[in-house]
C-alpha cells in the first residue's frame, strides 16, 4: 500500500512501520473501495434513494486510485510523531492515540487532492508512475474528484470525540492552510505562465512555505494540538514545519533536474515552466544567462519533454554548480529545521517521539 515509502524509510527506521500500518488503517476507514451505509451517511448525510452507489464511485475512485499507488505518507507519520512529542513532554489534555489517527485525512486527503490539480494545471501527464488522473478519468471527473476531496477531509473533524473548542481550532488549521497551499499555487502558475518573468529567492520561498510548507505545518500543528499543547506552541511550530517543507522542496526541485522524481521524467521542470530555485540561484549569479533560459523554457514548452532544452536548460545549470548548490541549502534547512521541531517543547522535554522526528527527515533527505 505504501511500497515507495518502504524503499526510503522503513530501513530507516523500522519503528515507524507500525504506526504507518495505523494510518493506513485510519486513511481507508475515512476513504473506502466502496461507498458504505455508514460512511455515506457521515459525508452526505441522508440522500435520495435514486442516488447510486456509481454515482458516488465517480468520486472515490479517482482519490482512491491515486493514494493506492503509494506516496510517503511521511505528512501524517508526522502529524502522529509531534502528538507522541507532545505528551511524551508531559502534557495530559491531549487525545486519545486513536482519535488522533483519526485526524490524518486532514493531511493526506488534502495533498492526495492537490496533487490531481496539480497534475491538472502543469498539463502533467504521469503522477507515481502512473497516467495521471484528468487522463485516465477524464478531466471534469478528476476536477470534481479532488475538489471533493478537500471537503472530505474535514469530515475527521466532524466524527471526533472532542470538546467544541478544541474541533474548532482543528478547523481553523484546517481552512487556513488549505487557503495558503491555494496561494501557493496561484504564485507557482503566475511564473510558470510567464517564461521571461523569474522571482526573487524571497518570492520563492515565500510560495514554498505556501504551496509546499503548508502541509508539513498543517500537520504538526494538528498533531501537537491533539497530543495538548497550546495554540501560541502550535503556531511556532508549524512555522518551523513550513521551512521543512522549504527543504524537500528544494530537494524535489534538484531532484527533478538530476535523476528526475519518481514517475517522472528528468527536466519535466522546464517544460512545465516551474521556476525552481537551481534555475533562480544560476541567475543570481549569471544574470547574463536569463534571457537564453527563458528562451529554453519556452522551447520546452512547445517541443515537450524530448525537446533538447530540456537537456540543454539542465547543462547550463550544472556547469555554474547551481544545481548541487541549491541541494546543500535543502540539507542544511532540512538538518536544522528538523532539530529546531524536536526542541519545540525545550531541549530537556527531548523525547524518543522527538528523535524519531529528526530520524524521518534526515532519513529521506539523505535516502
Amino acid at each position: 500500500m505504501f511500497r515507495t515509502f518502504t524503499a526510503i524509510i522503513y530501513h530507516m527506521n523500522q519503528e515507524f512501520i507500525p504506526i504507518l500500518e495505523e494510518i493506513e488503517k485510519a486513511l481507508k476507514k475515512a476513504l473506502p473501495d466502496q461507498t458504505q451505509k455508514d460512511w455515506q451517511k457521515l459525508c452526505f448525510r441522508e440522500l435520495e434513494s435514486s442516488v447510486k452507489s456509481e454515482h458516488i464511485q465517480n468520486l472515490i475512485t479517482p482519490c482512491r486510485s491515486l493514494m493506492d499507488l503509494g506516496g510517503k505518507r511521511w505528512r501524517p507519520l508526522l502529524m502522529v510523531l509531534c502528538y507522541k512529542m507532545a505528551q511524551e513532554s508531559g502534557l495530559s489534555n491531549g487525545l486519545k492515540l486513536e482519535d488522533a489517527l483519526s485526524l490524518t485525512p486532514l493531511v493526506e486527503f488534502v495533498h492526495t487532492a492537490s496533487l490531481i490539480h496539480d497534475d491538472i494545471e502543469d498539463g502533467a501527464d504521469t503522477r507515481r508512475g502512473k497516467p495521471a488522473a484528468h487522463i485516465t478519468y477524464g478531466l471534469d471527473t478528476a476536477l470534481n474528484a479532488a475538489s471533493w476531496l478537500y471537503f472530505l477531509a474535514s469530515c475527521c473533524i466532524d466524527k471526533l470525540s472532542a470538546p467544541v473548542e478544541l474541533k474548532n481550532r482543528f478547523y481553523i488549521l484546517y481552512a487556513t492552510e488549505l487557503r495558503r497551499l491555494h496561494l501557493g499555487q496561484a504564485m507557482d502558475i503566475y511564473w510558470h505562465r510567464n517564461p521571461d518573468l523569474f522571482p526573487t529567492i524571497d518570492e520563492y520561498k515565500a510560495m514554498v512555505h505556501c504551496k509546499t510548507g503548508t502541509l508539513a505545518s498543517l500537520a504538526t500543528q494538528v498533531g501537537i494540538t491533539a497530543g495538548g499543547a497550546t495554540e501560541e506552541q502550535a503556531i511556532k511550530a508549524g512555522e518551523i514545519a513550513a521551512k521543512l517543507g522549504e527543504g524537500f522542496q528544494i530537494l524535489d526541485d534538484v531532484q527533478n533536474l538530476t535523476t528526475g522524481n519518481p514517475g517522472k521524467k528528468r527536466g519535466d521542470d522546464i517544460v512545465e515552466g516551474k521556476k525552481s530555485l537551481p534555475v533562480l540561484l544560476h541567475i543570481q549569479h549569471n544574470p547574463e544567462d536569463k534571457e537564453k533560459i527563458a528562451k529554453l523554457f519556452e522551447t520546452a514548452r512547445r517541443d515537450g519533454i524530448e525537446s533538447p532544452a530540456v537537456e540543454e536548460c539542465i547543462h547550463i545549470l550544472e556547469q555554474k554548480g547551481a544545481i548541487m548548490q541549491a541541494r546543500e541549502q535543502g540539507l542544511e534547512c532540512i538538518k536544522q529545521n528538523s532539530q529546531n521541531l524536536a526542541n519545540i517543547f525545550g531541549t530537556k522535554a527531548s523525547s524518543k517521539s522527538a528523535a524519531q522526528i529528526v530520524d524521518l527527515f534526515l532519513g529521506m533527505a539523505n535516502a
